[in-house]
């Protein structure tokens, strides 16, 4: 069996934006358990106190911050706090976002800016305000959080899409400007999770079975799939992994469009 404590997390300290629910929650655990002390951040600082107290319990120190990635002086207070309460953030979870789904002629100029503004100038303007600081000790980890959205299009989801693609973009830009420092910068991006956000279409058995057949693992993202991808993304395990897009999704990017007819005992060589 190979090294496993290029996996280790001890020592270093992790931010992750979007923390009060949700992925931004899993990502905070997995990186607890692998060693990481947190910064955690929500608009609402009120709402991180449960989950402060579960990492802490995990035996791990948690920050939690007010931080709105709309707000330009919120991303610059959140990044001073956390660097003047640890001495140094080492890996950042660009994980915020939010999204607005309606068809396309229903979206409305406010509509665009609350998504675009959230998604990819937010995530733009924390990894700036955190890479400053990181630059400093020539040694970083920036994780942005994609989805199947960076690569793929859908109906409803064209503010949303467009910010997407825009992390992907951005993180290839960013990785080539910061690679220099020691700043390593990729993208995650899950496939389709049952999360707050999309609870209401899991609401649809159609829909659900329809998703499944295009997916070749035959079943949507549990959270948990998402803690091997994020840990190593953080880790020195992906030391020579920058500028890339890493899709969790069960294969759905694959391109398969309908299930064939299965056979009791498919022979592999016809």
């Amino acid at each position: 069996m190979g090294d496993t404590s290029i996996f280790d997390l001890s020592g270093r300290v992790a931010i992750v934006t979007g923390a009060s629910r949700g992925l931004g929650q899993y990502f905070g655990r997995a990186l607890a358990r692998a060693g990481a002390d947190l910064v955690i951040t929500s608009r609402s600082i009120e709402a991180l106190e449960p989950f402060r107290r579960e990492i802490e319990e995990m035996g791990r120190r948690a920050l939690p911050l007010e931080l709105d990635v709309r707000d330009y002086d919120s991303i610059q207070r959140m990044a001073r706090d956390a660097w003047e309460h640890y001495g140094k953030v080492d890996i950042l979870v660009n994980n915020a976002g939010c999204n607005i789904r309606k068809p396309a002629f229903e979206v409305t100029w406010d509509d665009w800016n609350t998504v675009l503004d959230t998604n990819l100038r937010g995530t733009f303007f924390v990894a700036q305000a955190v890479a400053r600081r990181m630059a400093e000790r020539r040694y970083g980890r920036i994780i942005n959080i994609g989805s199947v959205t960076c690569v793929f299009g859908y109906a409803g989801l064209a503010p949303y899409g467009a910010s997407r693609g825009g992390v992907k973009q951005l993180t290839m830009s960013l990785a080539d400007d910061w690679g220099p420092y020691g700043i390593t910068v990729n993208c995650l991006a899950p496939g389709w999770f049952k999360t707050e956000q999309t609870r209401v279409m899991y609401e649809d058995q159609e829909w659900v079975e329809y998703l499944c057949d295009r997916i070749p693992l035959k079943r949507p993202g549990q959270p948990t799939d998402l803690d091997g991808a994020i840990v190593f993304l953080a880790s020195d395990a992906s030391a020579y992994i920058t500028a890339q897009t890493l899709l969790v999704d069960g294969g759905i990017t694959g391109g398969s469009t309908r299930a064939l007819p299965r056979r009791e005992n498919p022979d592999p060589k016809s």
